[in-house]
């Protein structure tokens, strides 16, 4: 049983590389398309949410077959270039918006922000929802905190529904830099939380420490 509960863990790995994968493509295109930072934010981060589902793989496999194994060189490296790509999203997000600000810059649109948040939040909760239940089927601390790192990629999808919602019926152009902003800050805990794994203190993202 608790090896086929690892399978369905597997496979939702696998799942969320490749839905990162996709919605970053789309996101990006569209973010420059639609001239919205906060869309291209969130594409970026998409892709470092790769780099950072390759680490989480290689440990849903070493789990697997020695849940007592120590992190291999591959989880470490990825959490390390996961946390410096965080690092730099949160600094261009940053710098983005201000040149934002000073250009007094609108999107074209933000409607493809909400379509694509929308579809991010229903299929995020969905994956923090399975990597719970199944994290708490075998009891395993590591697979949890998978969850709960994917509960910050629905904060952050909600943070660009909300904020192309506003511009979409407002049109105040700065709402569009604020939700930069506010992806910005979650990109900069998601760094830091990574480099706290990678020293070994396995923090997870809803800051709480695992054993």
């Amino acid at each position: 049983m608790e090896k086929r509960i690892y399978t369905y863990i597997f496979f939702l790995a696998l799942f969320t590389i490749g839905y990162n994968i996709v919605e970053g493509l789309i996101s990006i295109w569209f973010g420059i398309e639609d001239e919205t930072i906060a869309l291209f934010g969130f594409g970026a981060d998409s892709f470092i949410e790769v780099i950072s589902g390759i680490g989480i793989l290689q440990m849903v496999i070493r789990i697997g077959m020695n849940p007592s194994g120590q992190r291999s060189p591959v989880e470490i490296t990825a959490l390390r270039i996961t946390g410096w790509g965080f690092y730099l999203l949160a600094a261009g997000l940053i710098a983005g918006a201000f040149l934002n600000i000073y250009q007094h810059h609108k999107p074209e649109s933000t409607l493809w922000g909400i379509i694509i948040s929308i579809i991010s939040l229903a299929v995020m909760t969905g994956l923090y929802k399975a990597k719970t239940f199944y994290g708490k089927k075998i009891n395993s601390e590591p697979v949890i905190a998978d969850a709960r790192c994917t509960l910050m990629c629905v904060y952050m999808s909600l943070i660009l529904l909300v904020s192309s919602l506003i511009y979409m019926l407002t049109g105040f152009g700065w709402i569009d830099t604020v939700g930069a902003i506010g992806l910005a800050w979650f990109s900069f805990r998601e760094g830091k939380e990574a480099f706290e794994k990678a020293k070994g203190k396995a923090c997870v993202c809803a800051h709480q420490c695992a054993t």
